[in-house]
């Protein structure tokens, strides 16, 4: 039918719509300038880029590994031959050991906590409404501007009067508080995500809201619980005021501090040092190799706005 009207205009059928109203598949596709200026892109100008900044953010991590394990004295640019000498001294010898353990044992206290009070101030601003939750909310986004430092005396003076100086439930307690805000804006906007029909269904069946919640809701927030999680275990791994301030006693000491310590007022030991800082950065790595995934999809649908 196309073929007969194309031949009585006088006209090529090519040119005709297509069967049903629809214009030519070449129409149908859009913009296929745009896609072809994207597609034509030389992959150079994609991985030149790229390569610079992997080199520039490599280079720190095997300038530290080099000195980490060559030999004292050794000014090779090669790691070759290797040593673990640095590994024992700092392990042994400078009680790495236990700072290792103390900064897990904060890590995991401070994950743990900092989830468990989010998730429950998260789900409340997302399904409940009240009167100050805009107001809430704006001092939730205010307290980020509060830097740690200016909080250190009234948490030294609150630890102070409660015994809690030299323990690590001072620093678990500090990081939690610090950490808080921004986790709970996070796991509120993923909870925002989830129907709140599917809550409701389970009300039906006969489900109390705790029940539901956990049956339900709770199972599609893992990425945003591994997001918040992992950002609150590096943070408090990584973090260096509240235990210098609240931590005197070298066997209550963390990873940072232990660092601190390898400094010394005339010299350096820069393979020793280098070596703590490959023990401290092993369990981020490992730890954000493992998650990658669901961190960033974590994020991503923390913020978005349901």
């Amino acid at each position: 039918m196309t073929a007969a009207l194309a031949e009585k205009h006088g006209t090529d059928s090519a040119h005709l719509p297509e069967q049903g109203g629809r214009p030519p598949a070449a129409h149908r596709r859009g913009r296929p300038g745009r896609e072809r200026a994207f597609d034509e892109v030389p992959r150079w100008q994609i991985y030149v880029p790229l390569g610079i900044y992997l080199v520039f953010t490599l280079i720190p991590f095997y300038w530290m590994f080099l000195f980490a394990v060559r030999p004292a004295g050794s000014t090779s640019l090669v790691p070759w031959p290797m040593t673990g000498e640095h590994f024992s001294k700092v392990w042994n010898e400078r009680s790495f050991a236990v700072f290792f353990q103390n900064s897990m044992i904060v890590g995991v206290c401070t994950l743990i906590s900092t989830t468990l009070v989010a998730l429950a101030g998260g789900y409340a601003l997302a399904r409940f409404d009240f009167k100050i939750k805009n107001a809430f909310m704006l001092a939730l986004l205010c307290s980020q501007f509060i830097p740690g430092a200016l909080m250190l005396v009234p948490l030294f003076e609150i630890f102070k009067n409660l015994q809690m100086i030299n323990s690590l439930g001072s620093v678990v307690i500090a990081e939690t508080v610090f950490q808080l805000p921004l986790s709970i804006i996070l796991i509120s906007g993923f909870i925002k995500n989830v129907p709140a029909s599917l809550e409701e269904a389970a009300w039906v069946d006969g489900c109390s809201r705790l029940r539901a919640f956990c049956a339900v809701v709770l199972p599609l927030l893992r990425p945003g619980l591994i997001a918040v999680g992992s950002f609150a275990f590096v943070h408090s791994w990584n973090h260096f005021l509240f235990a210098l301030m609240f931590l005197s006693e070298q066997d209550k000491q963390t990873i940072p501090v232990g660092l601190n310590t390898l400094i010394g007022a005339d010299s350096v030991d820069l393979g020793a040092l280098a070596a703590g800082g490959v023990i401290a950065a092993v369990p981020v790595v490992i730890v954000f190799a493992f998650i990658q995934k669901w961190l960033i999809t974590g994020f991503s649908a923390g913020a978005v706005k349901g």
